[in-house]
């Protein structure tokens, strides 16, 4: 796919996120491969997916663009998607279409802005799609201004300075939508059909979804939760 045609396959539609982490029951290629091709049958536009052992697997069944991501931790930073150009490195090699990455204020590994990483990832690869995974506003502002391709608002609420931030972050994603003139992706804290239409009513070009659909560990919960109170 070219570019302009990664954009109108997802524009207007679902992404799906297919991630287990090593904790997790599902923590598999194979799982998460499978995943992603219920997804796809099921009428999604894209996937979402973490490291290049999932990706690889999930191409195989898939045609959809991928919006890979690695995290990693490293002892020196609280960034851990695809916190350095290693990462990206990996992600380019395997094919993703779209590559997230953390776009907070927070420092990466060895104190490198985001601005000095995406200046070097930027420049060793010019034609490669990016996503900004940001948390507020100014952080997605910022990303469009330093040449993110998409904004995301997928941290909001997940960094110190936003947590307990009501999800699905509509206003966020509404403002982005309305003043970045950058593509925003929809992401964090979509539960339900309603919340994925009313995320793309804010002018969003796409929304993720992941827990809802491919956690059912966190689904379950959250229904035996409702039957406790």
């Amino acid at each position: 796919m070219t570019n302009q045609q990664v954009i109108e396959q997802i524009r207007g539609g679902l992404i799906v996120s297919c991630q287990a982490l090593e904790e997790e029951p599902l923590y598999s290629s194979f799982i998460m491969s499978r995943m992603a091709y219920a997804a796809m049958l099921g009428g999604a536009s894209g996937i979402r997916a973490n490291t290049v052992e999932d990706i690889t697997e999930i191409k195989k069944l898939v045609d959809l663009p991928v919006i890979g991501i690695i995290k990693k931790v490293y002892e020196d930073s609280d960034v851990y998607i695809t916190p350095t150009i290693e990462e990206v490195d990996a992600l380019v090699e395997c094919g993703c279409e779209i590559i997230a990455a953390d776009c907070t204020d927070r420092k990466r590994t060895q104190g490198k802005t985001v601005d000095e990483f995406f200046g070097e990832v930027r420049q060793k690869y010019p034609g490669q799609l990016f996503m900004a995974d940001c948390s507020t506003i100014e952080e997605g502002m910022h990303a469009a201004e330093i040449g993110f391709d998409f904004i995301g608002t997928t941290m909001s609420g997940y960094t110190p300075y936003t947590c307990g931030v009501q999800l699905p972050n509509f206003h966020m994603m509404e403002t982005l939508a309305r003043e970045c003139r950058k593509p925003v992706i929809a992401e964090g804290g979509i539960w339900c059909p309603e919340d994925l239409k009313k995320a793309l009513d804010t002018g969003a070009l796409a929304a993720v979804v992941g827990t809802a659909i491919t956690r059912p560990m966190d689904i379950t919960k959250r229904y035996v939760e409702a039957i406790k109170k």
